[in-house]
């Protein structure tokens, strides 16, 4: 792997850095990259550029492509990334169900496998499938990632409401079966960070609200994501927003907490599963309570004024299956946040993209973890064209 503990400035750590740098300017040129460029690109001698290309080459990270364009001289043949060989495993663990795709290096999809269980079944069910997929694909992985909700260090599931876990060293549960390093990662931050990866840039603060079964929030800084020293940030689903006999109870045995009032689950009821398809939630929606939709975006509406009160955010970004219920939600909301509390600023307010690969967040994070590098929006657009 190019990301490695080697002590700062030895020979060692100063050739993994030119490394990174040589294979970010192959993923960010769209197979146009070649090793001159990458020369004049990071100030280095031509004879040390291509002595990095060739150990990509050899690592099965990049392949070469066609000759340049001939700028008077011997025409250059083109780098591009090697999308043949690794593979990435993304897990996206949900209380039904879960996803499991495989990614080659370039972001694009080559085995997706689904799996539906009972909370009885759950462990055993993805300790099957995961069993299948490194017989299938062990000698391939370079790295996986779960992506599930509630709150993780990275290795152990912290909490989480939804799956009924706690303190569940996860990683290294998949570790043992996989014999590749796993990290884990919530699910709304892996939102957070698919949505700022499919922008060219993106800068300032970013508030994201994710709305499904549950409730919970990340932010990003420049497009990075910003988890806090004791990785909680974002953990607004069970903070009481509603008192008084309107309050309803909530799942975790209190009353006035968001999710007992602004969650899918609130809103549309109990026949809502965060594995539902947009149509699916579309056609329930319409039978539902406007007077409950209106109480859930007024509840919802609260919570992001207070907190791009406290955070001075360049917008708010609503994701997860909420999307469905359209413009006219949204609309709800931006009412109810409309007005300009004194010594605020007005934030906008919109839903996330959509039709995004639902991998490419904690995809995204796992190839920064073992590479050090990025994919592009460009990268993400030509991979995710078939998904549209």
């Amino acid at each position: 792997m190019l990301n490695s503990d080697d002590a700062p400035d030895t020979q060692a750590s100063v050739r993994r850095a030119n490394l990174r740098r040589a294979l970010q300017l192959v993923f960010r040129a769209g197979g146009a990259q070649t090793r001159a460029g990458i020369a004049r690109a990071t100030g280095l001698t031509a004879a040390t550029a291509s002595s990095l290309v060739a150990e990509l080459i050899g690592s099965r990270l990049i392949v070469e492509g066609v000759q340049a364009a001939s700028t008077g001289g011997k025409r250059a043949t083109t780098l591009s990334v090697d999308a043949g060989h690794h593979r990435i495993l993304v897990m996206v663990i949900r209380p039904t169900d879960a996803r499991l795709a495989l990614l080659a290096l370039d972001g694009t999809e080559v085995d997706v496998r689904t799996v539906a269980y009972t909370a009885e079944s759950r462990e055993r069910m993805l300790d099957e499938a995961v069993a299948r997929i490194a017989e299938d694909h062990g000698d391939r992985l370079l790295i996986a990632a779960a992506q599930l909700p509630g709150t993780t260090d990275g290795r152990t599931v912290l909490e989480s409401v939804q799956l009924d876990w706690r303190e569940v060293p996860l990683a290294a549960r998949l570790e043992k079966q996989l014999a590749v390093p796993v990290l884990l990662v919530n699910d709304v931050d892996a939102e957070a960070i698919a949505e700022a990866a499919g922008e060219a840039e993106s800068s300032g603060y970013r508030l994201l609200i994710h709305i499904g079964v549950g409730i919970g929030a990340a932010v990003t800084v420049d497009g990075q994501l910003a988890p806090g020293p004791r990785d909680r940030a974002g953990e607004i689903g069970h903070v009481q927003i509603e008192f008084g006999e309107h309050a309803r109870l909530c799942r975790c045995g209190r009353r006035g907490c968001l999710e007992s009032a602004s969650s899918m689950t609130a809103m549309l009821g109990d026949d809502f599963s965060d594995a539902m398809d947009e149509d699916d939630i579309a056609a329930l929606a319409r039978t539902a309570d406007g007077t409950v939709f209106a109480e859930g975006a007024r509840a919802l509406a609260r919570t992001v004024k207070l907190a791009a009160a406290l955070l001075d955010p360049t917008e708010v970004v609503i994701g997860g299956p909420v999307r469905a219920l359209g413009e006219p939600f949204l609309d709800l909301v931006r009412a109810e946040t409309a007005y300009l509390a004194t010594g605020t600023a007005s934030v906008p307010v919109r839903y996330a993209r959509g039709g995004a690969n639902p991998s490419i967040g904690a995809g995204q994070l796992a190839l920064s973890s073992a590479l050090g590098v990025v994919w592009s929006a460009e990268q993400l657009s030509s991979a995710n064209a078939d998904l549209r």
